[in-house]
Protein backbone atom coordinates (compact mmCIF):
# COMPACT_ATOMS: atom_id res chain seq x y z
CA UNK A 1 0.00 0.00 0.00
CA UNK A 2 2.78 2.09 0.65
CA UNK A 3 3.95 2.30 -3.16
CA UNK A 4 0.45 3.08 -4.26
CA UNK A 5 -0.30 6.32 -2.44
CA UNK A 6 -0.91 8.91 -3.89
CA UNK A 7 1.22 12.65 -3.38
CA UNK A 8 -0.27 14.44 -0.50
CA UNK A 9 -1.24 18.28 -1.72
CA UNK A 10 -3.06 20.22 1.24
CA UNK A 11 -2.68 19.49 5.24
CA UNK A 12 -5.59 20.97 6.90
CA UNK A 13 -4.80 21.28 10.45
CA UNK A 14 -7.37 22.54 13.44
CA UNK A 15 -4.84 23.99 15.18
CA UNK A 16 -6.79 25.32 17.87
CA UNK A 17 -10.83 24.37 18.47
CA UNK A 18 -10.92 27.54 20.56
CA UNK A 19 -12.77 30.70 18.29
CA UNK A 20 -14.55 34.33 19.41
CA UNK A 21 -17.33 33.14 16.93
CA UNK A 22 -20.30 30.63 17.47
CA UNK A 23 -21.03 29.83 13.65
CA UNK A 24 -24.05 27.96 13.00
CA UNK A 25 -22.66 25.66 10.03
CA UNK A 26 -18.87 24.76 12.07
CA UNK A 27 -17.42 21.64 11.88
CA UNK A 28 -16.65 21.46 15.24
CA UNK A 29 -19.09 20.70 18.12
CA UNK A 30 -16.24 21.52 21.01
CA UNK A 31 -14.65 24.53 21.84
CA UNK A 32 -11.73 23.47 24.79
CA UNK A 33 -8.36 24.30 23.75
CA UNK A 34 -7.52 21.22 26.43
CA UNK A 35 -5.44 18.45 24.83
CA UNK A 36 -4.85 20.27 21.82
CA UNK A 37 -1.29 19.51 19.93
CA UNK A 38 1.50 21.64 21.66
CA UNK A 39 4.07 23.61 19.62
CA UNK A 40 7.08 20.38 19.65
CA UNK A 41 3.51 17.83 18.53
CA UNK A 42 3.10 20.31 15.36
CA UNK A 43 6.43 20.48 14.32
CA UNK A 44 7.35 16.32 14.35
CA UNK A 45 4.25 16.36 11.97
CA UNK A 46 5.17 18.74 9.89
CA UNK A 47 8.40 16.84 9.55
CA UNK A 48 6.61 13.68 8.90
CA UNK A 49 4.54 15.01 6.09
CA UNK A 50 7.34 16.97 4.61
CA UNK A 51 9.02 13.44 3.83
CA UNK A 52 6.00 12.56 1.46
CA UNK A 53 6.12 15.69 -0.46
CA UNK A 54 5.26 19.28 -0.21
CA UNK A 55 2.07 19.91 0.86
CA UNK A 56 0.57 23.27 1.33
CA UNK A 57 0.01 23.37 5.66
CA UNK A 58 -3.59 25.47 6.10
CA UNK A 59 -3.36 26.73 9.74
CA UNK A 60 -7.26 26.41 10.55
CA UNK A 61 -9.06 26.31 13.34
CA UNK A 62 -11.61 27.76 15.21
CA UNK A 63 -9.51 30.74 15.47
CA UNK A 64 -5.61 29.84 14.15
CA UNK A 65 -4.29 33.30 15.49
CA UNK A 66 -5.65 32.48 18.89
CA UNK A 67 -2.14 29.99 19.46
CA UNK A 68 0.11 31.48 21.07
CA UNK A 69 2.86 29.97 18.64
CA UNK A 70 1.42 30.56 15.15
CA UNK A 71 4.07 32.72 14.65
CA UNK A 72 6.80 30.20 15.55
CA UNK A 73 4.86 27.28 13.24
CA UNK A 74 4.62 28.62 10.23
CA UNK A 75 8.06 30.04 10.43
CA UNK A 76 8.81 26.10 11.13
CA UNK A 77 6.46 24.69 8.49
CA UNK A 78 8.57 27.05 6.11
CA UNK A 79 12.06 26.12 7.19
CA UNK A 80 11.23 22.44 6.07
CA UNK A 81 9.82 23.67 2.84
CA UNK A 82 6.52 23.43 3.31
CA UNK A 83 4.14 26.10 1.87
CA UNK A 84 1.74 27.75 4.26
CA UNK A 85 -1.93 29.28 4.14
CA UNK A 86 -4.20 30.80 6.74
CA UNK A 87 -7.55 30.37 7.22
CA UNK A 88 -9.07 33.04 9.69
CA UNK A 89 -12.26 34.30 10.47
CA UNK A 90 -11.12 37.90 10.00
CA UNK A 91 -12.84 39.90 12.99
CA UNK A 92 -9.13 39.79 14.87
CA UNK A 93 -7.14 41.43 12.27
CA UNK A 94 -6.32 45.33 12.15
CA UNK A 95 -3.36 46.57 10.82
CA UNK A 96 -0.42 45.85 13.43
CA UNK A 97 -1.48 41.90 13.68
CA UNK A 98 -1.99 42.30 9.34
CA UNK A 99 2.01 43.30 9.48
CA UNK A 100 2.23 40.22 11.70
CA UNK A 101 0.51 37.70 9.42
CA UNK A 102 2.43 39.27 6.27
CA UNK A 103 5.98 38.77 7.95
CA UNK A 104 5.22 34.80 8.92
CA UNK A 105 4.95 34.01 5.36
CA UNK A 106 1.67 32.88 4.44
CA UNK A 107 1.78 32.50 0.85
CA UNK A 108 -2.30 33.11 0.65
CA UNK A 109 -4.80 33.90 3.56
CA UNK A 110 -7.93 32.94 3.37
CA UNK A 111 -11.12 34.72 5.19
CA UNK A 112 -14.61 33.68 5.43
CA UNK A 113 -17.57 35.82 4.41
CA UNK A 114 -20.70 33.54 4.42
CA UNK A 115 -22.66 36.26 2.85
CA UNK A 116 -22.43 39.21 0.67
CA UNK A 117 -24.33 41.36 3.49
CA UNK A 118 -24.35 41.91 7.07
CA UNK A 119 -27.32 40.43 7.60
CA UNK A 120 -26.83 37.02 5.96
CA UNK A 121 -23.23 36.58 7.17
CA UNK A 122 -23.97 37.83 10.84
CA UNK A 123 -26.28 35.40 11.47
CA UNK A 124 -24.32 32.22 10.35
CA UNK A 125 -21.91 33.50 12.50
CA UNK A 126 -23.38 34.20 15.79
CA UNK A 127 -22.26 37.66 16.11
CA UNK A 128 -23.18 41.28 15.19
CA UNK A 129 -20.55 43.29 13.69
CA UNK A 130 -18.73 39.79 12.08
CA UNK A 131 -19.25 41.13 9.06
CA UNK A 132 -17.91 44.50 9.25
CA UNK A 133 -14.69 43.15 11.21
CA UNK A 134 -14.19 40.76 8.68
CA UNK A 135 -14.00 43.02 5.87
CA UNK A 136 -12.08 45.42 8.43
CA UNK A 137 -9.19 42.63 8.58
CA UNK A 138 -9.24 41.85 4.85
CA UNK A 139 -8.41 45.72 3.80
CA UNK A 140 -5.71 45.33 6.54
CA UNK A 141 -4.08 42.42 5.09
CA UNK A 142 -4.55 44.18 1.80
CA UNK A 143 -2.61 46.95 2.79
CA UNK A 144 0.49 44.67 3.59
CA UNK A 145 0.55 43.27 0.09
CA UNK A 146 -0.95 39.79 1.54
CA UNK A 147 -2.80 37.81 -1.00
CA UNK A 148 -6.15 37.55 0.27
CA UNK A 149 -8.69 34.22 -0.96
CA UNK A 150 -12.73 34.77 0.21
CA UNK A 151 -14.01 31.15 1.46
CA UNK A 152 -17.94 31.07 1.73
CA UNK A 153 -19.75 28.03 2.75
CA UNK A 154 -22.63 27.67 0.01
CA UNK A 155 -26.32 27.09 1.90
CA UNK A 156 -30.09 27.80 0.77
CA UNK A 157 -29.44 31.34 2.90
CA UNK A 158 -27.02 32.44 0.34
CA UNK A 159 -27.08 30.09 -3.22
CA UNK A 160 -29.26 33.13 -4.84
CA UNK A 161 -26.27 35.62 -4.04
CA UNK A 162 -23.29 34.46 -5.77
CA UNK A 163 -22.98 37.15 -8.24
CA UNK A 164 -22.93 39.60 -4.95
CA UNK A 165 -20.55 37.42 -3.92
CA UNK A 166 -18.42 37.58 -6.81
CA UNK A 167 -19.03 41.84 -6.77
CA UNK A 168 -18.20 41.65 -2.80
CA UNK A 169 -14.49 39.49 -3.65
CA UNK A 170 -13.75 41.96 -6.44
CA UNK A 171 -14.80 45.14 -4.90
CA UNK A 172 -11.66 43.95 -1.91
CA UNK A 173 -9.39 42.70 -4.34
CA UNK A 174 -9.20 39.79 -3.21
CA UNK A 175 -6.80 36.92 -5.49
CA UNK A 176 -9.67 33.95 -5.12
CA UNK A 177 -13.22 33.53 -4.18
CA UNK A 178 -13.53 29.96 -2.81
CA UNK A 179 -17.08 28.44 -2.55
CA UNK A 180 -17.60 25.40 -0.07
CA UNK A 181 -21.42 24.00 -0.32
CA UNK A 182 -22.53 23.27 3.06
CA UNK A 183 -22.15 19.75 4.43
CA UNK A 184 -24.13 18.80 7.54
CA UNK A 185 -21.50 17.86 9.89
CA UNK A 186 -20.86 18.95 13.69
CA UNK A 187 -22.77 22.32 14.93
CA UNK A 188 -24.07 22.19 10.99
CA UNK A 189 -25.63 18.69 11.56
CA UNK A 190 -29.06 21.23 12.97
CA UNK A 191 -28.53 22.73 9.28
CA UNK A 192 -29.48 19.94 7.14
CA UNK A 193 -33.19 19.90 6.89
CA UNK A 194 -32.89 23.94 6.24
CA UNK A 195 -29.76 24.89 4.93
CA UNK A 196 -29.07 21.91 2.75
CA UNK A 197 -28.94 22.37 -1.13
CA UNK A 198 -31.97 20.64 -2.52
CA UNK A 199 -30.40 19.37 -5.84
CA UNK A 200 -32.07 21.80 -7.87
CA UNK A 201 -30.29 24.32 -6.58
CA UNK A 202 -27.29 22.10 -6.54
CA UNK A 203 -27.31 22.10 -9.92
CA UNK A 204 -28.14 25.90 -10.04
CA UNK A 205 -24.76 26.69 -7.84
CA UNK A 206 -22.80 24.13 -10.39
CA UNK A 207 -24.22 26.05 -13.59
CA UNK A 208 -23.36 29.62 -12.10
CA UNK A 209 -20.01 28.06 -11.61
CA UNK A 210 -19.24 26.73 -14.86
CA UNK A 211 -19.71 29.83 -16.46
CA UNK A 212 -16.88 31.90 -14.11
CA UNK A 213 -14.43 29.49 -14.65
CA UNK A 214 -12.50 32.02 -16.98
CA UNK A 215 -13.04 34.85 -14.77
CA UNK A 216 -10.02 36.69 -15.48
CA UNK A 217 -9.86 39.08 -12.71
CA UNK A 218 -10.91 36.31 -9.86
CA UNK A 219 -10.03 33.00 -9.23
CA UNK A 220 -13.29 31.21 -8.76
CA UNK A 221 -13.35 27.48 -7.11
CA UNK A 222 -15.75 25.26 -6.08
CA UNK A 223 -15.32 22.90 -2.86
CA UNK A 224 -17.23 20.00 -2.12
CA UNK A 225 -18.69 20.04 -5.08
CA UNK A 226 -17.24 17.06 -7.20
CA UNK A 227 -20.36 17.44 -9.51
CA UNK A 228 -18.42 20.16 -11.47
CA UNK A 229 -16.65 17.81 -13.49
CA UNK A 230 -20.52 16.86 -15.28
CA UNK A 231 -20.68 20.87 -15.74
CA UNK A 232 -17.16 22.10 -16.41
CA UNK A 233 -13.36 21.29 -16.70
CA UNK A 234 -11.45 22.45 -14.48
CA UNK A 235 -8.91 20.20 -13.70
CA UNK A 236 -10.18 18.94 -10.86
CA UNK A 237 -10.76 15.58 -10.11
CA UNK A 238 -13.67 14.65 -7.85
CA UNK A 239 -13.87 14.62 -4.12
CA UNK A 240 -10.23 14.69 -2.58
CA UNK A 241 -10.54 13.62 0.82
CA UNK A 242 -7.61 11.05 1.12
CA UNK A 243 -6.79 10.84 -2.18
CA UNK A 244 -4.36 14.01 -1.87
CA UNK A 245 -6.00 15.92 1.35
CA UNK A 246 -5.78 14.81 4.78
CA UNK A 247 -7.23 17.13 7.60
CA UNK A 248 -5.34 16.69 11.48
CA UNK A 249 -7.54 17.83 14.63
CA UNK A 250 -6.63 20.11 17.20
CA UNK A 251 -6.19 17.06 19.48
CA UNK A 252 -3.84 15.22 16.73
CA UNK A 253 -6.37 12.65 15.44
CA UNK A 254 -6.67 12.37 11.73
CA UNK A 255 -9.38 12.35 9.12
CA UNK A 256 -10.14 11.84 5.51
CA UNK A 257 -11.40 15.96 5.39
CA UNK A 258 -12.48 18.49 7.92
CA UNK A 259 -15.66 17.26 6.81
CA UNK A 260 -15.61 13.27 6.95
CA UNK A 261 -15.44 12.56 10.76
CA UNK A 262 -13.94 9.39 10.11
CA UNK A 263 -11.18 8.20 12.54
CA UNK A 264 -7.36 7.29 10.97
CA UNK A 265 -5.47 7.10 13.62
CA UNK A 266 -3.74 9.52 15.29
CA UNK A 267 -0.50 11.85 14.69
CA UNK A 268 0.34 11.33 18.09
CA UNK A 269 1.08 8.08 17.76
CA UNK A 270 1.77 7.28 14.75
CA UNK A 271 3.64 9.47 11.97
CA UNK A 272 1.54 11.70 9.88
CA UNK A 273 3.07 10.34 7.20
CA UNK A 274 2.29 6.22 7.57
CA UNK A 275 -0.87 7.17 8.18
CA UNK A 276 -0.88 8.78 4.92
CA UNK A 277 0.44 6.06 3.19
CA UNK A 278 -1.03 3.08 5.50
CA UNK A 279 -4.50 4.10 6.42
CA UNK A 280 -7.60 1.60 5.29
CA UNK A 281 -9.83 4.77 5.28
CA UNK A 282 -7.47 6.29 2.58
CA UNK A 283 -7.34 3.18 0.79
CA UNK A 284 -10.78 2.79 0.50
CA UNK A 285 -11.47 6.56 -0.58
CA UNK A 286 -9.00 6.31 -3.06
CA UNK A 287 -10.32 2.76 -4.55
CA UNK A 288 -13.40 3.91 -6.90
CA UNK A 289 -14.41 0.43 -7.32
CA UNK A 290 -15.73 0.18 -3.98
CA UNK A 291 -18.43 2.84 -4.39
CA UNK A 292 -21.62 1.97 -3.94
CA UNK A 293 -25.29 2.38 -5.26
CA UNK A 294 -25.83 5.13 -8.30
CA UNK A 295 -22.36 6.26 -7.97
CA UNK A 296 -20.67 2.93 -8.71
CA UNK A 297 -22.65 2.95 -11.71
CA UNK A 298 -22.04 6.39 -12.97
CA UNK A 299 -19.42 6.54 -16.14
CA UNK A 300 -18.19 9.63 -13.85
CA UNK A 301 -17.90 7.54 -10.77
CA UNK A 302 -13.20 7.91 -11.22
CA UNK A 303 -13.63 11.60 -11.69
CA UNK A 304 -16.70 12.61 -9.50
CA UNK A 305 -16.86 10.27 -7.20
CA UNK A 306 -19.63 12.04 -5.11
CA UNK A 307 -19.02 13.83 -1.90
CA UNK A 308 -17.81 11.56 0.46
CA UNK A 309 -18.78 13.75 3.28
CA UNK A 310 -22.50 13.78 2.07
CA UNK A 311 -22.70 9.67 1.74
CA UNK A 312 -21.75 9.52 4.93
CA UNK A 313 -23.52 12.40 6.36
CA UNK A 314 -26.51 11.04 5.22
CA UNK A 315 -25.87 7.17 5.41
CA UNK A 316 -23.27 6.63 8.16
CA UNK A 317 -21.32 4.76 5.14
CA UNK A 318 -18.81 6.97 3.12
CA UNK A 319 -18.65 5.19 0.37
CA UNK A 320 -22.43 5.31 0.00
CA UNK A 321 -23.69 7.88 -3.04
CA UNK A 322 -24.24 11.41 -2.61
CA UNK A 323 -27.86 11.68 -2.38
CA UNK A 324 -27.38 15.17 -3.06
CA UNK A 325 -26.07 14.67 -6.54
CA UNK A 326 -28.07 16.52 -8.80
CA UNK A 327 -27.72 14.37 -11.77
CA UNK A 328 -28.32 10.82 -12.58
CA UNK A 329 -25.76 8.17 -13.14
CA UNK A 330 -24.00 8.65 -16.68
CA UNK A 331 -23.60 6.05 -18.95
CA UNK A 332 -21.72 6.07 -21.44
Amino acid sequence: MTSAAPPLRMLFWESTARCNLTCAHCRRVETSASDELNTDEAKRMFASVAELSRPVVVFSGGEPLLRDDWEQLAGAAADMGLPTALATNGTLIDDPLAGRVARAGFHRVAVSLDGADAETHDRLRGQSGAFAKAVEGVEALRRTGVPVQINATISRRNCADLDRLRDLAGSLTAEALHLFVLVPVGCGVELAETDLLRPAEYAAVLRWFAGRTNDDELEVRLTCAPQQVRVADTGVRGCLCGVSVMFVGHTGKVFPCGYLPVDCGSVRHRPAADIWRDSEVFAKLRDRSRLKGPCARCSDSAACAGCRARAYAATGDYLAADAGCPFGPRRE
